[in-house]
């Protein structure tokens, strides 16, 4: 299943953002710490590099991601010409309350009542940037959700006499390239449910939990899953957790059990847990122009295994 979505409203947010781009000193794009590059979106850089605008890259819910995966994306980053990369969370007012003094350095020009630092946060679909500018706003200015695109206009507000703040909504690009990004979108719950098959998302994050993870599924499910692949997992939760269809004998409710899965995943029950490298991502693409059909579940060694659904 290929993913794909991208809401009406996000055309007309794409054109407004290049146009405040053209104002703006320095874009704070926020990620996913959980997977850094599948949620940054080519369209931002796209914007940016043209305007030649330096970028302070947010790792957000790094209460969630693998610290040390973390880190090499940290590294990764940070090599990056015109990039300052930082890992935090954005529901922390001490950390939220670092960002300006990050990105003061990236323009010094601009450190006055008379030339003020402009600063406009960009990123994908519910990753954290509403609650960013809420906290350094220190108040309540940007409605915040567990839903994807929940900002829909953009917000511009004075932080203090040296320095302005605009939030921009979440802005998807038009076709996601790698089906294997789509799939980490859908999990991270960066794409609508409108958008996806919750079963099919599952059961592609069962399969790379259990190539990555499995000790941490085995923890929390009570379970021996040396031998199961991706439905065999979802199954296991379906009778761990009584996912039962009523009136049906006993049939399992895959349905449930998939969300009790993601859901778990999503709010970090399953423990700090990353779905991707600097080096399996390069794994990802190479994979990807090999096999062009096939999809394929890396390690984060950058070690490519195959899919335990095209066995």
């Amino acid at each position: 299943m290929a993913i794909q979505w991208f809401p009406g409203h996000m055309t007309s947010a794409r054109r407004k953002a290049a146009e405040t781009m053209e104002h703006t000193d320095v874009i704070i794009e926020v990620l996913d710490a959980r997977a850094p590059e599948a949620s940054c979106n080519p369209m931002i850089k796209e914007l940016r590099v043209h305007r030649q605008r330096p970028c302070l890259k947010i790792l957000n819910k790094i209460d969630l991601a693998d610290p040390a995966i973390t880190q090499q994306w940290l590294d990764y980053y940070n090599h990056q010409e015109g990039v300052k990369a930082v890992a935090l969370s954005c529901k922390s007012a001490a950390d939220a309350a670092r960002v300006p003094g990050l990105c003061q350095p990236l323009a010094p020009h601009r450190d006055n009542n008379h030339k003020p630092l402009r600063m406009m946060i960009m990123g994908i679909p519910n990753v954290g940037k509403s609650t960013l500018m809420n906290m350094l706003l220190k108040r309540r200015v940007a409605n915040v959700g567990d839903e994807p695109a929940v900002t829909k206009s953009q917000q511009c507000h004075k932080i203090n006499d040296h320095m302005t703040l605009t939030d921009s909504p979440g802005l998807m690009w038009p076709k996601i390239e790698h089906d294997e990004d789509g799939y980490m979108l859908a999990a991270i719950h960066a794409i609508g449910r409108n958008a996806v098959i919750e079963e099919e998302i599952a059961e592609h994050l069962a399969n790379n939990l259990l190539s990555r993870y499995p000790q941490r599924l085995a923890e929390r499910f009570g379970l021996d899953v040396s031998e199961m692949d991706g439905i065999g997992l979802i199954e296991a939760v379906a009778r761990k957790r009584g996912c039962l269809l009523k009136g049906r004998g006993g049939e399992l409710d895959m349905e449930k059990a998939s969300i009790i899965l993601l859901t778990e995943y999503r709010a970090g029950k399953l423990g700090r847990i990353s779905l991707e490298s600097p080096s399996s991502r390069a794994a990802m693409i190479q994979n990807a122009l090999d096999n062009p059909v096939k999809p394929r579940v890396h390690s984060l060694r950058g070690e490519p295994t195959e899919s335990l659904t095209d066995q």
